[in-house]
Formats: C-alpha cells, structure tokens, sequence
C-alpha cells in the first residue's frame, strides 16, 4: 500500500490524510472553542474543546522532546484521567501509537505484554507502581513518566514537562487513513491478551456510524463508565461525542450512588454501561426515588443483558436496550429503534449504516433466517490486525474482509439480530445444543437470584453438562433444588444444569463483566 492514498474526482484530489485523529482537536476547537467538552469529575475541574487542543499539542511536543516519533508505541498504566485523553489526541498529532495497558492484569502478563510492544515510553500512575516495580530495570523504556502531580522514583511528572513547551500545533508527520492510531487488548487463545490494532480509519468510521446511526446530538451528555484501557472507553461514545462536539464526563472506579448523582446533577442524556452496572444501580435504595429525567435512553452492552434488569428502568419510563461490539469491529455495528425496544427487547438491531454482516454455519455456508450461526461482520470500521500475531490476524479476518466475532447470533424475520451467546461457551449435552445466555435469562428473573452464570463442564454419560453459578439477594435463601425445579417448569430437561453452586459473589471484569473464564479456570477446564 502506498503512503499516501488519494481518490480523484476529475482534477480534484481528496486525500484522506484529512481526517486523520490529529486534527480532529484542532478542528473542534475553531468550531466550538468555548463549548465544555469534558468534566473531569475525578479532579473536579472542566475543560474546552480549546483546553483540550491546546493540552494535546504542549504533549505532542513533550513526546517530540523525549525522541517519541512516528511508528514509536507510547503505553500509559492508569485508570481514568484526564492526562489519557490529551495522549489520545497528542500521539495521533505525530503518529505514535498509544497504548493503553489493562491495570488488571498479572504482574507475568505486564512483562510479557511490555517485552511484545516494545513501547518507547510508560505513563503511569504513581498509586498503580507496585504493579509494575518489577519492570525498573526494563531497558525497552527511553523514559517514564508520572502521570501525577509530583515526580515519584525519580521519574518526571507529567505537568512539569507541558507547562515548559508550546502550545502552537506540531508539524504534521506523513501518515495515512491505515496508520495505527491505538492498540486494545483482548482476549487470547493461549491466555496472553492478543493486541488489536486500531487504525485511524477505524476511529473515523465507527464514529461516523454512530452519529448517522444512534441519532447523536450535539447536545448529548454522557458519563464514561468503561475504562479508558478498553473500547468501551475510547470508541463507544467519547469519540463520536468529541467529533460532534458533545460533552464527556470522566468517571473513576464505578460506584452506583455517584453515578446517579452525575447523571441528575449534568443532566445526562444517553447512559452506556455493562449489565452489572445497571443491576448494581437498580439494587440501590436511592434509585428507587431516582427519576433520570434527563436521560434519554440507557444502552447496555460487553454481555447479553437480562429482560429482568431492563424492568427496572422500563418501570421509570426510560428507554433501556442492549447494543453489541467488539474490539476488533466498531464496537458499534447495531442500533434497536425505540419503538422495537419492548417488542424485541432481546434483539441488538438493525446494522449501522456503514456495516455489512452475515451468519454462518461450521461449514462457512449463510444460515437460513432463525437458524443460529456465528455473527461475521465487514466495513470500514474493522481493526488492521493482532500485533506480531500473523497466524491470529489470519483466522480472524477472511480475504473478503469479513471479521470473525466468535459470536453466536440469529436473525429473525423482520431483519433484526439477536446475539445468542459466544461460539465457545456454547456446550453440547447429549447431542444438543445449549446456550447458556438462555438459562441466565431465565436465572436472573427468580425473585430471589441477583446474579447468575452457567458454563459447560465434562460429564461421562452426556459428554458436557451445564454449571451454574448463583448470587443471592440481600435476605433471600434458597437451595440449589429449588432453583432446579424452577427451571424444570421453564426449560427443556437437558438445558437444565446438572450442578449449581450458591456464592457469595461472581468474578467480575474491570468493566464488570463477569468472567466465566475464572469460572472454568476453577473447574480446572
């Protein structure tokens, strides 16, 4: 591929370099200067779309100084900061490539993820360096930087370092539309996280999908409940809020009560979170006098939501329905119509605009409508590839461009999609299949269940049977025999688990997401 890629139109060329990430702050900035673009509700403090370019070009020069240039990874190891978003926009402005590290990963997976990336540079947080003390001695690293306020083991702050350079525009470095702008991890098959790469493009173009698609407004306020290490962080609406102009609210670690309190003291309009989010929420004793007046819709995604956990919101008169993406693709691809939310209040939707998809059997063959196959998606909003992982980027993403989601989905007459479950947590019980989305639904409507999840586990007569894994309710006390016979009245005899354990919690994700892989790793599958 060439560096530059032009398309003509008779003498006119458009190059596509335009709409690189770099100059989306520059840009913002000329047309809504003074317009809030994001309460930093961490620190308490506010900023411009003018604030946030003049921060991201005095980091773009920061990093020019420290010999970062195009192609260089820069990792960051922190939770949700302001500091993350200017090196959002300042790698873009010189083309490095900005990688933001899970800070819940292993000591092991940290160092073999840093050794991988080989990144120039670490940002981190000075409160998170027990996490990475062991890699002091790393030699891959020009420089750390503390993304704090004070320098800490002999590393320099972030602020000391900006407040001594410009905030004039940086000289634009020769990149075009495939150029890597992030890299997300996601789950790997051999249990170190895969690092998707990112491209411009796809910044560009889910962004794009998402205001033409979910109806966006310039007006919209939404407070970012994902960490700014996952897609949800950065994809899901902070960029498409920030090419529109909207305005983000930068949360910390997730706590129910003062989510609700942002959401009625800024008046948000569009509230996005996993299903464990809005059921903690739900289980509060304020939300029972919560109103979300201003809310015009709740979207729930990572995980199939519960119809029981919508009920809670529906009851308020609030639209709440479920969306779907992934790392790799988007994330949004999928957009419920308000009108479709009670009728279909499973299904994901309609495709985005700019979105082609299809449901396959093991064989590679279309399914007929109804059938369940895996979910292919294709677009311009699909990643490049899995960093160094040639054979992992091949099986992921066929020659026709279609992307591999590992997602099981149907499809019903009307054209709107349902996801059904994940191809590998899908187990196959004396011949059948069973798709353990399907229990936890009906799990999570029993009065008494709070949280519930089902994996398949080795059985000598039927080859696999279901395991369930339960939470209680506050006062709530039943047996796993009672819960048997409620689905006995409810389910098909082989979808019903052989086993089910009653715990006090689940394992849950940086998001969340609870994570049946813990759950199998303690079944020693």
């Amino acid at each position: 591929m060439s560096d530059k890629k032009m398309y003509k139109a008779g003498n006119f060329k458009f190059d596509m370099e335009f709409e690189w990430i770099g100059n989306w702050s520059g840009r913002r900035a000329l047309l809504t200067p003074e317009r809030e673009a994001v309460y930093d509700n961490v620190e308490d403090k506010r900023y411009t779309f003018k604030d946030i370019e003049t921060r991201a070009n005095q980091l773009a020069r920061v990093l020019l100084n420290l010999d970062i240039r195009k192609g260089d990874r820069v990792a960051t190891f922190s939770s949700n900061r302001m500091e993350l978003i200017d090196l959002f926009f300042a790698t873009s402005k010189i083309g490095a490539i900005l990688v933001p590290f899970n800070i819940r990963l292993a000591s092991q997976e940290i160092e073999q993820l840093m050794h991988k990336m080989s990144p120039k540079i670490l940002f981190y947080e000075n409160s998170l360096y027990s996490q990475i003390e062991h890699l002091e001695n790393e030699s891959k690293f020009n420089n750390r930087v503390v993304l704090d306020s004070r320098d800490f083991k002999n590393d320099t702050n972030i602020k000391s370092l900006t407040k001594k350079v410009s905030s004039t525009q940086v000289e634009r470095p020769k990149l075009n539309f495939e150029y890597p702008h992030l890299i997300l991890f996601t789950g790997g098959t051999t249990g170190l996280p895969k690092g998707a790469i990112l491209p411009h493009r796809l910044v560009f173009w889910n962004s794009i999908n998402t205001i033409l698609t979910w109806g966006l407004r310039p007006d919209d306020i939404q407070p970012l409940l994902f960490p700014l290490f996952h897609t949800g962080g950065w994809n899901v609406l902070l960029m498409p809020f920030f090419h529109l102009g909207a305005k983000s609210i930068l949360m910390g670690d997730f706590d129910p009560l003062e989510t609700m309190s942002i959401i009625e003291e800024e008046k948000c309009t569009i509230v996005i979170g996993v299903p464990t989010m809005f059921h903690v929420m739900a289980n509060q004793n304020q939300f029972k006098s919560a109103k979300f007046k201003s809310v015009r819709v709740f979207i729930s995604g990572g995980a199939p939501c519960p119809v029981a956990i919508m009920e809670n919101y529906w009851n308020k008169n609030k639209h709440f329905k479920m969306g779907y993406g992934l790392t790799e693709v988007g994330p949004n691809n999928f957009y419920l119509p308000e009108k479709d939310i009670r009728n279909k209040p499973t299904s994901v939707g309609l495709p985005v605009l700019h979105c082609d998809m299809k449901i396959i059997n093991d064989k590679g063959d279309n399914v007929s409508q109804g059938e369940v196959g895996e979910l292919l998606l294709k677009g311009p909003h699909i990643f490049s590839g899995y960093w160094d992982e040639p054979q992992e980027t091949k099986n992921a993403i066929e020659e026709n461009g279609y992307v591999h989601t590992g997602d099981l989905a149907k499809q019903d007459e009307d054209g709107y999609y349902y996801i059904v479950g994940r191809k590998k947590e899908m187990y196959i019980s004396g011949g059948e299949n069973v798709f353990p989305v399907e229990i936890e639904e009906l799990l999570y409507k029993h009065p008494a269940i709070d949280e519930a999840a089902v994996i398949g586990v080795p059985d000598e007569k039927w080859g696999e049977v279901g395991k369930a894994f339960i939470t209680l309710k506050k006062g709530e006390n039943i047996n796993p025999d009672q819960v048997k016979e409620y689905l006995i009245e409810r389910l098909a005899k082989y979808k019903i688990p052989k086993y089910f354990e009653i715990r006090d919690s689940l394992p849950t994700s940086g998001t969340g997401k609870i994570l049946k892989k813990d759950l199998e790793k303690e079944e020693g599958l």
